[in-house]
C-alpha cells in the first residue's frame, strides 16, 4: 500500500477557511445555525451528532438539536421540520436517518426547505446535479469521497470506477457525480450477480452496502495498483470496521481509505461546506428581497 488516504490532515488544512468565512456571514448579520432533528436515542447515533457539533464549534456556527421519541406521530413529526423550515435564524436543517419503521426516509427528506437542504437529498437538488450542474449543494458523503480523492490527486477522468451500493444517500448520486467528471461507472448492488467481475476490473472500487468485512483481497486484481474507498462503517466483534477487509487488502491495493477516519469525517467536512453554502444561499435571497 502507497498511501492512507486519511481525512484529518486534509480537514485540518481547509477548516480555518470555513471559519472565516462563517465569521464573514456572521458580520453580515446572518450567522450560520445548524438545525438538526434526531429521532430516538441510539447511542451510535447520538454520537456520531456529537460530531456534528463539535465540527459546528470549529467554523464558529450555531448547533440546535431537536431530539424526539420514537414513537412519535408523523403529523407532530412534521410539525418539527415545519419549525426549522421557518426559522429564520435557521440557515441550514437536516433530519437525521435512518427513521424509524413508520417513517419513509425519502418522503421526510422532501419536507425541507430546499434552501436549507445541507443534506442534499431534496430532489430539487438532485435536479440540479442531473443537470450538470455542480455549483450548488451537493450531498455530503459524495462531495467528500471526491474532495478526498481530487486532495489526493487522484484521477477520476477516464477511469473505471466501481460503486458497491445503490442507495440514495450514497450510491446513485455518486455515480452521477463521477460521471460528470468522466468516469466510466459501474453500480453493483444486492442483485448483482458475480461482484469480483466487476471489482478486479475497475480502477477505484469504492463501497457503500455497510455489510462488515464485504471486500476481500479475492475482489481485487493481481497488480496492486487499485484504489478502494470505504463509506461502510459497521460495528463487528465490538469494534468500527468498514465494508472492506482491511487486513486482507491493505498489502494489495495502491491506497485506501482507513475507517474509522476516512471518508465519515470527510461526510462531516462536507456538512460545513453546505452549511456555508445554505447561509449564503440566505443572505444574498433576504439581501435581493427574496424572503
Amino acid at each position: 500500500m502507497e498511501r492512507l488516504l486519511r481525512a484529518k490532515t486534509l480537514i485540518d488544512d481547509k477548516i480555518l477557511y470555513l471559519k472565516q468565512k462563517s465569521q464573514a456571514l456572521s458580520k453580515q448579520g446572518l450567522k450560520p445555525h445548524l438545525g438538526v432533528i434526531l429521532v430516538g436515542n441510539n447511542p451510535a447515533t447520538l454520537s456520531y451528532i456529537k460530531n456534528k457539533e463539535k465540527f459546528c464549534s470549529r467554523i464558529e456556527a450555531d448547533f440546535s438539536l431537536i431530539n424526539l421519541p420514537e414513537d412519535i406521530e408523523k403529523e407532530k413529526f412534521l410539525e418539527h421540520i415545519q419549525r426549522l423550515n421557518e426559522d429564520h435564524s435557521v440557515t441550514g436543517c437536516f433530519v437525521q436517518l435512518p427513521l424509524p419503521n413508520h417513517f419513509n426516509d425519502l418522503d421526510v427528506t422532501q419536507m425541507i426547505n430546499p434552501l436549507k437542504d445541507v443534506d442534499g437529498f431534496h430532489l430539487k437538488t438532485i435536479e440540479k446535479i442531473y443537470q450538470g450542474d455542480l455549483t450548488g449543494i451537493i450531498p455530503c458523503t459524495p462531495k467528500g469521497i471526491i474532495t478526498l480523492l481530487e486532495a489526493n490527486n487522484i484521477q477520476i477522468k477516464g477511469m473505471d470506477i466501481v460503486i458497491i451500493g445503490r442507495s440514495y444517500i450514497v450510491g446513485k448520486p455518486l455515480s452521477l457525480l463521477l460521471e460528470r467528471k468522466n468516469a466510466t461507472v459501474t453500480l453493483c448492488h444486492s442483485h448483482t450477480k458475480d461482484i469480483k467481475k466487476y471489482t478486479s476490473q475497475a480502477d477505484i472500487i469504492i463501497s457503500a452496502v455497510g455489510i462488515p468485512l464485504l471486500i476481500t483481497k479475492e475482489h481485487l486484481n493481481p497488480q496492486n495498483n487499485q484504489i478502494i474507498i470505504d463509506v461502510g462503517i459497521n460495528r463487528y466483534n465490538n469494534k468500527l470496521v468498514g465494508d472492506v477487509d482491511f487486513e486482507s487488502v491493505k498489502d494489495h491495493v495502491k491506497a485506501i481509505t482507513p475507517v474509522p477516519g476516512g471518508v465519515g469525517p470527510m461526510t462531516v467536512f462536507s456538512l460545513m461546506e453546505n452549511l456555508i453554502l445554505t447561509t449564503t444561499n440566505i443572505l444574498n435571497n433576504q439581501n435581493k428581497g427574496s424572503l
